[in-house]
């Protein structure tokens, strides 16, 4: 995980009382299971996690069998990390085939492992001994892991977002890696990737650089300053997207768009030295997440499903540092959760839930389009709001709002179905500036705003 930015004071926005919740049954979300702190033993931990949690799968940050073997059988997944400072050996093909060997095989296919991770943001170290070795002892690990006959473990690495080259408030579809480390070093680990179908894993963290005058952009919650690319014209309502096309934007830039991105880690902390953290906050942050990995994608990718792993199961009180880096965690060390989103079974929710801003059910508002919106801007509202998941057939040939067929009465439906469905705030009809709260229904014979 990158390091913390310096605290700014900022006044913390007020929530609504009122608990939100999700599906019980949770699709590719995984958590980070960090063991830094007086912690319940691991074979406990498994147990929680099978039994009270719809958390299907794990990622740790080492082998350490202990935990390995608690998950035996358990049916859930398992990311395993190769330490940082084993990379330059495993770039020898018999070390690779030991260590395979060693931390492996004695586990699999009992314990579900399901990606190894070779080391952690390793171009974040400046290690140039441990960045030249990385791919090396990549393919090296999957070729010793093919010669065992183990062909559903995949080898990748996790990646900080800092292989971005430009400041990612900016354009997303503008998102490059790094010059050096673009066509010397990710683009070969992209064709790795692509060859044998592991997928690109990075650590998005919106907490890690957001604007402190715009921390609604950062955690999903409005109102917010959108942020409208000048080149794709897409209105992005919150930093992760943001976060994720860029990154998507540089694999396209190099050849490599189709490769699959794995979230490794991202989450908000509950607790830290500025106003911004809080359990209201990490919360509102995770049920975004968790409705992404369920299938919601971004501008650029709408219609990609994330695999992704929160940070974290536990706050790890043993951890250095700033306040932050001891509240990450969606559990407590005697399993109650710090907040809710809708990962216990059953309804189990203990105190820790939080209080979350509801959407408002007072009547007489809707969003519809300004007149002063260009047709071009009707058009990307449209584009935008249909990739976001809303039910755009109405609008369509045969639907009851396709007449009058005209764009400024399709957005003008559309956007106010975002708008029904984000909490009816005024920042969920801004559309950079082309949308406005309206008293009077606009609704018109079969076509129900």
């Amino acid at each position: 995980m990158a390091k913390a930015p310096p605290s700014i004071s900022l006044l913390l926005l007020l929530s609504a009382a009122v608990f939100l919740t999700i599906p019980a049954v949770i699709s590719a979300i995984g958590v980070n299971y960090g063991t830094l702190g007086n912690l319940p033993p691991p074979t406990q931990v498994a147990n929680f996690i099978k039994t009270q949690t719809s958390i299907d799968s794990v990622k740790i940050f080492d082998v350490n069998p202990d935990i390995l073997r608690a998950f035996a059988g358990t049916g859930i997944s398992v990311v395993v990390t190769v330490p940082n400072g084993d990379i330059p050996a495993l770039a020898n093909g018999r070390q690779a085939r030991r260590w395979v060997s060693a931390n492996i095989l004695p586990f699999h296919p009992q314990t579900k492992i399901k990606y190894i991770s070779v080391g952690n943001e390793i171009l974040l170290t400046g290690d140039n001994n441990m960045i030249n070795n990385l791919l090396p002892a990549m393919r090296n690990l999957n070729n010793a892991l093919v010669r065992a006959g183990v062909r559903d473990v995949k080898v990748t690495t996790a990646h900080s977002l800092n292989i971005i080259a430009y400041d990612l408030t900016g354009a997303p579809s503008s998102g490059r890696f790094r010059p050096g480390w673009d066509k010397g070093i990710l683009a070969p680990i992209l064709a790795y990737h692509r060859r044998t179908k592991s997928p690109f894993m990075v650590n998005p963290y919106p907490y890690f650089g957001f604007d402190p005058k715009n921390v609604n952009f950062a955690i999903f919650r409005t109102p917010y300053k959108a942020v409208r690319d000048p080149f794709t014209r897409h209105v992005y309502t919150n930093m992760f997207d943001a976060l994720m096309d860029s990154t998507y934007s540089a694999m396209k830039a190099l050849g490599y768009g189709d490769v699959n991105i794995v979230v490794g880690e991202t989450g908000w902390p509950s607790a830290c030295d500025a106003p911004w953290c809080s359990p209201a906050n990490a919360a509102w942050f995770n049920l975004n997440i968790i409705k992404r990995a369920q299938g919601q994608g971004t501008p650029l990718m709408p219609k990609r499903r994330f695999e992704t792993y929160i940070f974290g199961l536990f706050n790890e009180e043993g951890k250095p540092g700033p306040t932050a880096e001891r509240n990450w965690g969606l559990f407590r060390a005697d399993f109650s959760p710090v907040y809710d989103v809708g990962l216990l079974r059953n309804g189990q929710g203990g105190g820790g839930r939080p209080a979350l801003p509801a959407p408002s059910t007072a009547g007489g508002k809707w969003c519809v389009a300004r007149s002063a919106a260009t047709n071009a801007q009707l058009q990307d509202n449209i584009n935008w709001v249909c990739g976001q998941g809303v039910d755009c057939k109405p609008i369509q040939a045969g639907g009851s709002c396709f007449n009058p067929s005209s764009l400024r009465t399709h957005a003008s439906f559309v956007m106010n179905a975002y708008f029904q469905s984000h909490g009816r705030t005024d920042g969920a009809c801004n559309f950079s500036g082309t949308g406005m709260v309206v008293g009077n229904n606009p609704s018109n014979g079969a076509c129900k705003y």
